[in-house]
């Protein structure tokens, strides 16, 4: 009878970043260890379970349906355990901890992430911070498998066992080089844009999802000649005329201002993109994961008087606002 008693902590480490991975040489390197050392652990880990966990092909691993069992539970397992860890060293008064952030958002990288992060270092001095980009869905992704622990994303989220925090809402504009022929319009129709050669952001993102809903509503087909991760990207390509593109109004202010760019209200319509924080849905925040909330709601209300960060549980649906404007 197999019991699994002796499986530790290391192997179950091992086992899910191959996993994730995909190979033995990236486990091993995600983990700090030699590619002998992680399959020894895998041996070992399998010896105890008494069942095979991979299918070794040759570029990368398949799970097997033990593998695919023992997944989600070692997942669930290396949560509590990290969380135990985090609860202890809070109770002995530590100040150190581990903080796994990730942002769909290339202005919060850029701006207040940095400025947060060093507020947080201050009572935090020894901590393990660890900072990644991606879109909102791969963000929540690795949220719910554990990799991350909080994310700033678009809104809304329709993932079940993920709660968000509306930080703050922005517009999208259209925008456009000065040197094109209705550089001195201030208004645009979606009629007009789809005749254009449009640089979007890359799909798989809220903020894609909305531009798309938008003019799928207005009854119009779009010509993308580009899409970009980036705003900043996608602001450099329409700056040399490469084509029109859509982004939030904050992104573009200081090119707007500087005249590197021309912004267009689109017609009729405004179409609402909001920032959130986004994390574990009733999981253990651990005293540093705490202060960051803490530092980022600080942040955000002082950058926006009169508002305060919105709690929900899982959004509803995307939605674009619509309004005439007048």
């Amino acid at each position: 009878m197999i019991s699994g008693e002796n499986v530790e902590i290391r192997q179950l480490k091992a086992f899910v970043a191959i996993a994730e991975s995909g190979t033995f040489t990236a486990g091993a390197l995600r983990v700090h260890v030699t590619q002998a050392a992680i399959s020894m652990q895998i041996r070992q880990l399998e010896n105890e379970l008494g069942a095979r966990v991979f299918v070794r092909a040759p570029r990368h691993v398949i799970l097997t349906e033990a593998g695919e069992h023992l997944l989600q539970r070692a997942r669930q397992i290396l949560r509590e355990h990290d969380a135990a860890v985090e609860e202890i060293a809070a109770l002995a008064g530590a100040e150190r901890g581990r903080l796994r952030v990730g942002s769909a958002s290339a202005m919060v990288l850029t701006e207040p992430l940095p400025k947060i992060l060093k507020e947080l270092r201050k009572q935090h001095p020894a901590a393990e911070v660890a900072v990644i980009s991606g879109t909102s869905e791969a963000l929540v992704d690795q949220i719910l498998s554990g990799e991350l622990d909080i994310a700033f994303v678009s809104l809304p989220v329709d993932a079940r066992g993920i709660q968000t925090e509306r930080l703050r809402d922005d517009q999208l504009v259209a925008i456009a080089s000065p040197r094109h022929k209705l550089a001195k319009q201030r208004t645009v129709s979606a009629y007009t844009l789809a005749g254009e050669k449009l640089i979007l952001g890359e799909r798989g993102g809220n903020t894609r999802r909305l531009i798309d809903q938008f003019f799928a509503q207005a009854g119009v087909t779009l010509h993308v000649v580009m899409e970009l991760s980036r705003q900043a990207a996608i602001r450099r390509m329409v700056e040399e005329d490469m084509g029109v593109g859509i982004v939030t109004l904050q992104s573009v202010k200081e090119e707007v201002e500087k005249g590197k760019l021309v912004r267009w209200w689109i017609e009729g319509a405004e179409i609402n993109w909001e920032l959130g924080l986004a994390q574990l849905s009733g999981g253990y925040e651990s005293p540093i994961v705490q202060k960051f909330i803490a530092l980022t709601r600080k942040y955000f209300v002082k950058e926006t008087p009169g508002s305060s960060p919105k709690k929900s549980k899982a959004a509803v649906g995307l939605k674009a606002k619509t309004k005439v404007r007048r």
